[in-house]
């Protein structure tokens, strides 16, 4: 479902959406786009944060494994 909503860009901004847009996109097509990439984005950070984060708390035993299993 859509819902209607007003946003106030900067005409630079506006501009920039303009020139990327494609003949079949409108302007809320684009943005929409944009920001379902950007939301995207932020969680796979979010994912690989807490990912390096378990990394780190098993570095030692993982650098231990690797270690003996490189002496094969």
């Amino acid at each position: 479902m859509k819902v209607k909503t007003s946003i106030t860009l900067s005409e630079d901004l506006l501009k920039a959406i303009d020139e990327y847009t494609g003949k079949d996109k409108n302007r809320s097509e684009f943005i929409e786009d944009a920001v379902r990439a950007f939301i995207i984005n932020l969680i796979r950070r979010q994912q690989d944060s807490r990912d390096l984060e378990i990394i780190n708390q098993h570095a030692d035993y993982l650098n231990r494994e690797a270690a003996v299993l490189s002496n094969f």
